[in-house]
């Protein structure tokens, strides 16, 4: 079967959405342009890994360029998106493996989310992380979104403050608190 590849070049809109309460949460990256939508499923530490990555990328552009790069220093205000995810949320694959770059040329950041493969155990070949990267024509369904310096600076914005929206952290252990009460392994089990 051939891959499945979705391209948005550039977005009209790249967000990253929950769905669900705290502790509960469903996490999603979401693509739209020219009446379509996409989005795929992930974790929530991947979508803080995603948004750490696109603002350290910009700001090794800025700095690699000399501030001449067309990439804001913060996220512009007039591209800040605060809207919900688009409905209906059709999750069309889960995020395995994600790729960031810069594209010099087109002065553009390029997102690549790649659905997860199961690997087979017996065989050595399937868990092979090169083949991974490759760009087969019979590879894993692939989101490509490729995006302005301040689209992708409003992009991080968001998938940040809506990682830290969550349930607080254990001053101790760093794990989430819950409402009902937390089961601290720093603190040999006591309740907090």
């Amino acid at each position: 079967m051939p891959r499945q590849v979705f391209l948005y070049d550039p977005p009209e809109r790249f967000v990253a959405g929950t769905v669900g309460e705290p502790g509960h949460r469903a996490f999603y990256l979401q693509a739209s342009g020219e009446g379509r939508t996409t989005s795929v499923l992930l974790e929530k530490a991947q979508v803080e890994a995603l948004a750490e990555r696109v603002d350290e990328l910009l700001d090794e552009v800025l700095r690699r360029t000399g501030g001449s790069a067309p990439v804001p220093a913060v996220a512009p205000t007039d591209m800040v998106d605060t809207a919900p995810l688009d409905v209906p949320l059709d999750e069309e694959f889960r995020v395995g493996t994600m790729a960031l770059a810069w594209d010099g040329n087109q002065e553009r950041v390029i997102v690549e989310a790649q659905a997860m493969v199961e690997s087979d155990p017996d065989d050595p070949e399937s868990a092979d992380e090169e083949e991974l990267f490759e760009d087969d024509e019979n590879g894993p369904p692939l989101l490509r979104v490729t995006m302005s310096g301040a689209m992708a600076r409003s992009f991080a914005k968001r998938a940040l403050e809506l990682v830290a929206a969550g349930r607080p952290s254990c001053p101790f252990c760093s794990l989430p608190l819950d409402p009902e009460g937390h089961v601290c392994p720093r603190q040999n089990g006591y309740r907090r």
